[in-house]
Parts: structure tokens; C-alpha cells; sequence
């Protein structure tokens, strides 16, 4: 819990975690070669096939998801022996977190105390719930006895507590001074954790879906079928929490029964050894893949080249070849998805509807708010600067973390019930799942709120008076509701139908995979006939597979939702949130730039509140 002191791992101790990540390394990066392949693949044949309707009416916002910067005085549980000693704490845009000896500190540009970006942490603000977290962290073993000393620093009730927890990392223990500052800290911290966690899954580059199912396939080759939230974070992040699950449970067996002391001691004492286990795992996983960079784009320069002019050939030797595998896996495909999908699907589907409609609802309310209040502003105001203000205000709504928490709360509230449904089908990652349902929200409410300034700054003009004005706002108010709520039934329809994928198709593959072994096997020659990197027996196999599931999850969705917006692709609207040209998986996660205030600079007619030209603009 205190600050980090020299590192308990020793140098042979240094060595082996190099050959682990080395060894990891040389497992999964035939996997990448492979996926980056099959992506370039999709991502060609996906260019040159008829083109869908355009499904969004909303136009995108060209700001990149971030956090709002947040600082302010907190109290730190730091040192050896542990105290409470206060600190500056500036959570950065990019969802970097930051502590100072003191605000001058952090103002003069100094060094600070500590950092940690947020990935894979957990806030909590129950002093209670954190203790009996540590408690568990070394469970007692039956007839063993520990040392029951208490821990004043702990068990002192601390007012307002912040702790950040994280499985492989030291945690983190604040304290605030007041409810209001823990919750405005707890709410900012909580879209840091999510904002490092998404970075791959919000981003549509080829290399970031190769590597996100070279992981997947990688981890069934483990024996893990089941998706969970390991490939939350950056690419290095997510081979390192990938490493750490295969480590911990060794780790753990060899080192506990060693520690001896308090039990409260024990779990400091095991949370410093993992975090040094996971810092030395990070820097040499960072290393591998800044070494493979050059090759990896050496090789997506060469797959263009490659799999571009021979696509159409490649693509009906890929159908012919599935056609006759798919004739032999029929069988037993059918018989799974009868037997143990077809009777819970309809459960799920309903739920991840529901999820999603009420984080929706509650984003079309909070819009309509907005929009109404600029409303009477401009009705009633007398003032240009203020207008502004608010305009200003309404143009930060999707990066307002209180604001918003109405609409991602919706999303935590399902995730109980949700758990229930679909872990005995192998699937642990609701966090993941929860993510993805507010970075939509945040993604539409960002959409939303820069069409509405777009076409509120074409339609006014200072010929207006105020009361013609307003009635042009309620206009444009009326489009831009119309406009979400077409966009809103696509993206509902498209999470619900990415999620069931995700949930259903690995336990699928994980019931066939001893069924199917042979069929695949007798295949494989054929395939390695066509001589294309992007074709593999197993890609081909899952896409069957994928397939025919996908055909029952859309009968699930056009008997809820009935025929309407069923041709939307899932490679529509909802599946790219993010103007993100030229951001890849891990700059992405860096990027933090602020929201300019729209309208600045201009100059507002005296008489009326009614601002000049592209005071509107986002």
C-alpha cells in the first residue's frame, strides 16, 4: 500500500520472467502474422463489396474519446511504515494519474511522486469492502494460524476513502475530504479506467483486430475459450495481464506459504511481489512488441500488395472451401446450438436489449435537457457571454463525467442478472460488456450534441430576432431527436448482435472442438494448396461457425426488434464510434487533447442575446 521500494525480485528471478515473455512472445506472434493476414483480407473484401446504405444520420464527432481533466488535494496512505500524508493528484486527459507534494509543485511543471495509468483498476469507496479485500488476498488454510495484528491506518475510519485496486498491481489509497470531492474523483477515475481499457476494442485498424483475435486464438490454444477482459488495455497491457493469469497461480502457490505475519501484512507483502511481477512483464512484453513493430508493418505493406490484385480469386477459393467443410461439420454444429444455445439465446438477447435501451433512454432525456435549456437561454437571456457559456456547456455534456453517470449507471445496474445468464456458457467479461454499452453512450451523446450545434450555427443568423430563433432551435431540436433515434435502433441492434457473438461463438468452438478435430485435419492440405497467408483451415472453420450462429441471432433480433434496420451491417455506425484516422491500438491510448470552447473569440450583437455565426460550431 505504500510507496514502491526496491524490487523484491532478484536477478535469476528477473531472468525467468524474460524467458516467460519470450516464451509468450514466440506462441503468439505466428498467431498475429496469421489474424493480421486474415484482416488485411477482410478489410479489402469489405472495401470492394457493394456498398450499404448509409446508416447514420447523425454526423461524427471529430473529437477523440478522453477523460476531462480532473486535480484537486487528496490524502495518500504512502510510505514504510504507511501514512496519511496530503498530495496533489491531476487525473490527465488521457486517463494518466498523477501525484505532487503539493499544488506548486504540479503548477511549477515538477516531477511527481508517483504515476500510474488506470488500467484494470477497480475504484472503490467502501473502507470495509477494501479491508476485507486484503483479507482475502491470503486466505488462511485450515489448522494454519496467522498473527491477528491489527492495522490502525487501516482500520481507522477514514471519511471519504478512494482505494484503486488492481489484481497484478500495488493498490492505491486516497482519502478526500469532503463526499462531494470523493464522488467528482470517484466518477472521473472510474472514465480513466474505462477510457485505458477500451483503446483496442474502440479502434477499426486492421493490426488492432488481428491482434485482439491473435489473443483469442492464442488463449484457446491455453484452453480458454471463454471471452473475459484480459484484452482490456494496450496491446502490451493485454499480453501482460495474458502472462500474469498463466504465472499467478504458481506464483502464488510458491511464495505464500513462505510469508508469514499479520494477514494484513501478508497481502502488502504479496500485492508488492506481483506488482513487481507484472512491471518486469510489462517492460520486456513493451520491449518484444516494439521489436516485432517493423516487421509488423513490413508485413501489413506486403499483405496489401499481395492479397490485393488476386482478392476475388482468393475469396471464391475460401467459398469453395467452406462449402465442402461446411457439409461436414452440419451435423454437429446443428446439434450444439439446439441442444445448449437455443434455449438460453432468446434470454440473453432480451436482456442485452433492455440493457442497452435503457442506457439509450437515458441519453435521449439527458440530450433533450440540453437542448431545452439552450433554449431558454436564448429566449430569455440578455446576455451574449452567457449564452456562449451555455453553448459551451452543452458542447462538453459527452465529456462531463456527472452528467453522463446517468446514462453509464444503466449499464452497471443489468450487470448482475447478465452475469447469471451467461457465465455458464463461459463468458467473464460483463466488464468489458458494460464498457462497451458507455463508450456508446458517450460516442452518441458526442454525435448528437455536435449535430445539433452544426445545424443550429447554419439555421440562425442575426436577421433573427430571439423569439424567431428560439423557433428555429426547436426545429432543429426536432431533427436532431429524429436523427438519434434512427441511429439509436442501429446501435442497440448492433451491440446486442456483437455481444451475442462474443458470448456464444467461443463456447460453440470450445463444445465442437473434439468433435470436428478430424474434418478439420482432413482439410488442411487443401488450404495450404491455395498458398494465400490469409487462409487457414481453423479461420475458415470459425467463419462457419460464426455463420450459422449469426443466422440465429438474427432471427432472435428480427422477432424482438421485427424487420426493421435488419440490414444494418455490424461493420455499420455502431461499430466505428471514433473519427480515429491515423490513431493505432497503443497511440491512441496517449492521446488527450482537449475540447476547444466553441464559439470563442466572437464578438454578440448587444441588443440581442442571439450570438453571431458559428458561435454554434463544435
Amino acid at each position: 500500500m505504500g510507496g514502491r521500494p526496491s524490487s523484491p525480485l532478484d536477478k535469476r528471478q528477473q531472468q525467468h520472467l524474460r524467458g516467460q515473455v519470450d516464451t509468450l512472445l514466440r506462441n503468439f506472434l505466428p498467431c498475429y502474422r496469421e489474424q493480421l493476414a486474415a484482416s488485411v483480407l477482410r478489410q479489402i473484401s469489405h472495401e470492394l463489396g457493394p456498398r450499404e446504405p448509409a446508416g447514420c444520420q447523425l454526423m461524427r464527432s471529430k473529437k477523440l474519446p478522453q477523460v476531462r481533466e480532473h486535480r484537486g488535494p487528496l490524502t495518500q496512505l504512502e510510505g514504510h511504515p504507511p501514512r496519511w500524508q496530503p498530495i496533489f493528484c491531476v487525473l490527465r486527459g488521457d486517463g494518466r494519474l498523477e501525484w505532487f507534494s503539493h499544488r506548486e509543485e504540479y503548477e511549477n511543471g515538477g516531477h511527481p511522486l508517483g504515476s500510474t495509468t488506470l488500467t484494470g483498476y477497480t475504484a472503490l469507496t467502501s473502507q470495509r469492502e477494501y479491508v476485507h479485500l486484503l483479507d482475502t488476498l491470503c486466505p488462511v488454510s485450515s489448522g494454519e494460524h496467522t498473527q491477528e495484528e491489527s492495522d490502525p491506518l487501516l482500520e481507522m475510519p477514514v471519511n471519504f476513502p478512494l482505494f484503486l485496486q488492481h489484481p497484478f498491481r500495488r493498490h492505491l489509497c486516497f482519502s478526500a475530504a469532503t463526499g462531494e470531492a470523493q464522488r467528482a474523483w470517484r466518477l472521473a477515475l472510474q472514465g480513466g479506467i474505462r477510457l485505458r481499457g477500451t483503446v483496442l476494442q474502440r479502434s477499426q485498424a486492421p493490426a488492432a483486430r488481428a491482434f485482439l483475435d491473435a489473443v483469442r486464438l492464442y488463449r484457446q490454444h491455453q484452453g480458454h475459450f471463454g471471452d473475459d477482459d484480459v484484452t482490456l488495455g494496450s496491446d502490451a497491457e493485454v499480453l501482460t495481464g495474458v502472462l500474469m493469469r498463466e504465472l499467478l497461480p504458481a506464483l502464488r502457490a510458491q511464495t505464500l506459504p513462505g510469508l508469514r505475519g499479520a494477514r494484513r501484512n501478508l497481502a502488502c507483502a504479496w500485492t508488492e511481489l506481483v506488482d513487481a511481477v507484472h512491471a518486469a512483464v510489462l517492460a520486456e512484453a513493451s520491449a518484444g512488441l516494439r521489436a516485432f513493430q517493423p516487421e509488423k508493418d513490413e508485413l501489413l505493406a506486403v499483405l496489401e500488395k499481395t492479397i490485393r490484385p488476386d482478392v476475388d480469386q482468393i475469396l471464391r477459393q475460401r467459398e469453395r472451401l467452406a462449402g465442402r467443410l461446411r457439409v461436414e461439420v452440419q451435423r454437429p454444429l446443428e446439434a450444439c446450438l439446439h441442444g445448449k444455445v437455443d434455449t438460453q439465446l432468446s434470454l440473453v438477447t432480451q436482456k442485452l436489449l433492455s440493457t442497452m435501451e435503457a442506457v439509450l433512454s437515458a441519453v435521449q432525456n439527458l440530450l433533450a435537457q440540453g437542448m431545452d435549456r439552450l433554449s431558454r437561454h436564448l429566449r430569455g437571456s440578455s446576455s451574449g457571454t452567457q449564452l456562449r457559456k451555455e453553448v459551451y456547456s452543452f458542447g462538453e455534456m459527452p465529456w462531463d463525467p456527472e452528467l453522463m453517470q446517468t446514462c453509464y449507471r444503466e449499464a452497471e445496474r443489468s450487470q448482475g442478472r447478465l452475469r447469471q445468464l451467461v457465465v455458464p456458457f463461459g463468458f467473464f467479461g460483463t466488464r468489458s460488456l458494460m464498457f462497451g454499452a458507455q463508450d456508446l453512450a458517450q460516442q452518441l451523446m458526442a454525435d448528437a450534441v455536435a449535430t445539433f450545434l452544426q445545424l443550429a450555427d447554419q439555421c440562425l443568423t442575426t436577421a433573427l430576432d430571439c423569439t424567431q430563433a428560439a423557433q428555429q432551435l426547436e426545429k432543429v431540436r426536432g431533427r436532431v431527436l429524429k436523427k438519434f433515434q434512427s441511429d439509436s435502433g442501429s446501435v442497440q441492434r448492433n451491440f446486442t448482435r456483437g455481444w451475442l457473438l462474443s458470448i456464444f461463438l467461443p463456447f460453440v468452438l470450445h463444445q465442437l472442438e473434439g468433435s470436428c478435430t478430424a474434418e478439420l485435419l482432413e482439410f488442411e492440405g487443401d488450404v495450404l494448396a491455395v498458398g494465400s497467408p490469409a487462409l487457414t483451415v481453423k479461420g475458415i472453420y470459425k467463419d462457419i461457425v460464426q455463420g450459422v450462429l449469426l443466422q440465429r441471432i438474427d432471427g432472435e433480433l428480427k422477432k424482438a426488434l421485427g424487420a426493421s434496420d435488419m440490414s444494418c451491417t455490424p461493420d455499420g455506425c455502431s461499430e466505428a464510434p471514433w473519427d480515429q484516422t491515423g490513431v493505432d491500438e497503443e497511440a491512441e491510448a496517449q492521446r488527450g487533447t482537449r475540447p476547444g470552447q466553441p464559439g470563442s473569440g466572437t464578438e454578440v450583437q448587444p441588443l440581442c442575446p442571439l450570438p453571431p455565426p458559428r458561435t454554434f460550431c463544435s
